[in-house]
C-alpha cells in the first residue's frame, strides 16, 4: 500500500510541475485550431 501512495505521490508531484507545459501545448492547439477554422471561412 506505501509504494501505490508513493507511486501516486510521485505521479502528482510531475503533473504539478509540468501543469503550466501542457496548459501551453493546450493552448497552442487551440490557437491552431482556431486559425484553421477561420481560415476556412
Amino acid at each position: 500500500m506505501q509504494t501505490l501512495i508513493g507511486g501516486y505521490r510521485g505521479l502528482s508531484l510531475l503533473v504539478d510541475l509540468n501543469r503550466d507545459r501542457m496548459l501551453y501545448l493546450g493552448a497552442i492547439g487551440v490557437a491552431l485550431f482556431g486559425a484553421s477554422y477561420i481560415a476556412s471561412l
